[in-house]
């Protein structure tokens, strides 16, 4: 993903794709451990003085700061859909390599499975995010109060991360926008943690799309770590589509002399309205 603004479109394409392909896989019958981990804590109470609107607009000049020190990275994707059993049945690797404002680059390292998933869901799919990140796809999909409303439900751990969790409703029924829950660092005001489905029903085939995308912190910059798309096709039953984000490497703007500004500079600024 090109910058911390949160695009999902993509992932429901695939999973359009996926489930319009007759030879496509069972479901697998749960999350992932990693995502059954994550969440092992309980939800605990909210902390005072806390709004869902201070939420929203520290998350946005947060991620503006991000977006306007990034460089560029690379990272290493795995694409797979699987079935139950964990047999991988297509598989896309290679690097995503993106630089700043708009432009990225997957070169493929290995491909095997079934090249009809390939070329049906898995080469849009990433074809798709190279579009939307040069401009050429045109659909706000950004999580900002323009776009939804949000509830405050209290506080979790994620992995090491102390998060906000809240509850996002969608403000039209738009297909490019979700409905469901979002956990938000309560440090840098970073998306951890999304898990829901479309707000709007995708296709007659599809009759539901539930996904969880998982962050990590790479120095100060917070970029995706996995993907799960779940989805119920009529006639074929459940798919299910894995995106791996590794071996990371991250420069930031600080290599072409400009620096992240840190929390305390944000709160400076904040404070004297600049």
């Amino acid at each position: 993903m090109a910058t911390p603004i949160i695009q999902i479109k993509p992932v429901f394409i695939a999973a359009i794709l996926i489930g319009l392909t007759t030879s496509a896989v069972s479901a697998m019958a749960q999350l992932g451990q990693e995502s059954d981990q994550a969440l092992a804590t309980p939800l605990e109470p909210l902390r005072p003085g806390v709004t869902e609107g201070q939420i929203f607009a520290e998350l946005l000049a947060h991620n503006e700061l991000r977006k306007t020190a990034l460089a560029d990275y690379s990272a290493l994707r795995t694409y797979q859909v699987v079935d139950l059993k964990g047999k991988v049945h297509a598989e896309e690797t290679g690097r995503m390599e993106f630089r700043a404002p708009d432009k990225k680059r997957f070169v493929v390292t290995s491909e095997k499975g079934s090249g009809l998933i390939r070329h049906l869901a898995l080469n849009p799919l990433i074809s798709s995010e190279i579009e939307t990140a040069a401009g050429k796809e045109h659909h706000d999909s950004a999580i900002t109060p323009d776009n939804y409303s949000a509830a405050l439900l209290g506080e979790q751990q994620v992995g090491p991360y102390r998060c906000f969790v809240l509850q996002a409703t969608p403000k039209r029924k738009d297909k490019y926008l979700f409905e469901g829950k979002l956990w938000i660092d309560v440090d840098d005001y970073a998306v951890v943690r999304i898990e829901g489905h479309p707000a709007r029903k995708l296709s007659f085939w599809i009759e539901r799309a539930d996904f969880v995308r998982q962050y990590q912190k790479i120095g100060g910059f917070w970029l995706p770590q996995r993907d799960e798309t779940f989805v119920q096709v009529r006639l074929y039953g459940k798919k299910v589509l894995t995106i791996d984000h590794q071996d990371y490497v991250v420069n930031g703007a600080q290599n072409k002399e400009v620096s992240l500004p840190s929390q305390e500079a944000h709160a400076r600024a904040v404070v004297s309205g600049n």
